[in-house]
């Protein structure tokens, strides 16, 4: 089992660059492919956003200062993309699907078209293995990251979020969060890659994260006949925040990635109350597989 099809939405941000670090670590696992996929804003979808009451020439104003900030950050993408992969090693860059499934080894390619961001990201992901998405940056609200959840609610695809900083390895050693649902289930199975290739796998269980659905043990055996053999762990809330235990616990087990389902509760709960998911997302400090 392998990913072979990576998508990066990439940005030209800190964080964009720690998520494309994650993304070629990942591809080199598999000798994959990774499409950094840039979207810049259509200045054409400013107009109907204008509202009535501007004249044609503010809405051209608009539409104009709209262009030059997207060209603008187009440019801070692009010139990212050319660092990173001209300090790297051992990536080819393919212009094409053809050279990039003739090319032994791990590639990489770069493509910026126009369009509505959540839009794109999410049905181009489901031609992916995967998608690897930038960790919310620290001054953004992670409700407004619309990249982020269209993937994971309008892909079909497991998401893998990266840290804020680039991490030195990714899923040599998992956590699996577990709590009985169809979302953990669904990261479970989409990390069958990962975790074949763990030098140890740990499912993290408790009674106040757990769900209707099987037990932990019912989890340990299903992967049992994949041949993975995984310990369980219960862990503990931390002043009684469920998302902040789950965390402890995968950094005591000196977890590298960490597999869990998302938003098991409706988002729009999570986003008004707060919720596991929210909190993990909001403050990992390593690469997190998510399915929805």
């Amino acid at each position: 089992m392998a990913y072979r099809r990576l998508l990066l939405p990439l940005t030209g941000t800190a964080a964009g660059e720690a998520a494309l670090a994650t993304a070629l670590i990942t591809a080199r696992l598999w000798n994959a492919h990774v499409h950094c996929l840039h979207v810049r804003v259509d200045a054409r979808d400013v107009a109907p956003l204008a509202g009535e009451g501007l004249s044609g020439a503010m809405i051209e104003e608009m539409m104009a200062a709209t262009e030059r900030e997207s060209g603008e950050r187009a440019s801070r993408v692009r010139d990212l993309f050319q660092r990173v992969t001209g300090a790297v090693g051992g990536i080819t860059l393919a212009d094409s699907a053809e050279t990039a499934l003739k090319t032994d080894g791990p590639t990489l390619s770069f493509e910026s078209i126009a369009g509505r961001e959540e839009d794109v990201v999410a049905q181009q992901s489901r031609l992916y293995d995967m998608a690897v998405v930038p960790h919310p940056e620290a001054d953004e609200d992670v409700s407004s990251s619309d990249a982020l959840h269209a993937v994971l609610f309008d892909s079909g695809r497991p998401v893998l979020i990266a840290p804020r900083e680039a991490p030195t390895s990714v899923g040599t050693r998992i956590c699996c969060a577990w709590n009985g649902t169809a979302e953990s289930a669904a990261a479970i199975a989409a990390a069958l890659p990962f975790l074949h290739h763990a030098g140890a796998v740990r499912l993290l269980y408790a009674d106040e994260y757990q769900r209707r659905g099987p037990s932990v043990e019912g989890i340990r055996a299903y992967l049992r006949w994949h041949e993975i053999e995984a310990e369980t762990q219960l862990f503990k809330p931390q002043t009684k925040d469920v998302g902040a235990g789950l965390l402890g616990a995968a950094r005591d087990f000196g977890a590298d990635l960490l597999c869990m389902g998302a938003y098991s509760h409706s988002r729009l709960r999570q986003l008004i109350l707060g919720g596991v998911t929210r909190h993990v997302l909001e403050n990992s400090d390593m690469p997190v597989l998510m399915c929805r």
